[in-house]
């Protein structure tokens, strides 16, 4: 657990910036409470071939005491599981696994302080999706609500992945080198009142917000890609070099053919 009190910053905009992106600019001021919880008993975090992960981060930040200029409830939950898959004629670990994982998340507006009514959630706090490192075949924040060419982030998602590795022939299961093939998909949503985005709510009108998009969430066919990829385990971090093939790219998204390089310590 840990308590977190941030002065934030939007600035620096461009000519094109967006109005979402105006009317979020200037300062920003969260108090917040954080708690995590991790049970992870991957073999390894950055190539597992057995084992799970179960991950959860909760933040309630300006509600009662806590004050600040934003008040929200946040939580998300990260969960991958790998196997290894037996090959006949190879004794014990051949190599080959199969990963998968799923992220969800949940922005829940909040009064500020003790107050009665609930603003919507800002840019510095939203969620974003769409990388080499979760959902593959997007550019940086291209999933989700757009203002323009502006990614402004979403207030609930949803994201899976699953991922096929192998050994390069002659370079052995030891290698920390692998050859994946894998397919994502993800959805991002902002939590809007009937009426549009940006007026303050009180309690019934956000949870019926709420329940909206978590409805919305689940309709429709949700963004896909799928590719091959070259992976790399470095004990400080995983290197990906990826070509992805968008499937399905909803209205407003910004999707990424061919090769995308990846490094980072946590993939989908």
């Amino acid at each position: 657990m840990g308590y977190t009190g941030l002065w934030r910053q939007v600035t620096g905009l461009a000519e094109n910036a967006s109005p979402t992106v105006r009317k979020d600019a200037g300062d920003s001021v969260k108090s917040s409470i954080t708690h995590t919880w991790l049970n992870d008993t991957r073999n390894n975090p950055l190539l597992p071939s057995s084992g799970y992960l179960l991950k959860t981060v909760s933040e309630i930040a300006g509600w009662g005491p806590l004050q600040g200029d934003v008040a929200f409830w946040k939580s998300e939950v990260d969960t991958a599981v790998a196997a290894s898959i037996p090959i006949p004629g190879i004794k014990g670990d051949s190599g080959v696994s199969l990963t998968g994982g799923f992220r969800a998340g949940v922005l829940y507006p909040l009064p500020i302080g003790f107050g009665s009514m609930s603003n919507p959630s800002r840019i510095n706090d939203r969620f974003q999706l769409g990388g080499p490192t979760d959902v593959r075949g997007f550019a940086m924040s291209g999933l989700g609500p757009h203002d323009g060419s502006d990614a402004v982030g979403g207030d609930i998602y949803a994201a899976a992945s699953t991922n096929l590795l192998m050994p390069f022939p002659r370079v052995g299961k030891d290698s920390p080198l692998r050859f994946q093939v894998f397919a994502n998909a993800g959805r991002l949503l902002p939590l809007k009142d009937s009426e549009g985005q940006g007026r303050p709510e009180d309690g019934k009108t956000a949870q019926k917000d709420f329940y909206g998009s978590l409805k919305a969430l689940g309709e429709g066919i949700p963004s896909l890609s799928a590719g091959v990829g070259v992976v790399y385990a470095h004990p400080v971090a995983r290197f990906e070099l990826n070509f992805s093939l968008p499937l399905v790219v909803r209205r407003g998204e910004v999707s990424r053919k061919g090769l995308q390089f990846g490094v980072g310590v946590s993939f989908m």
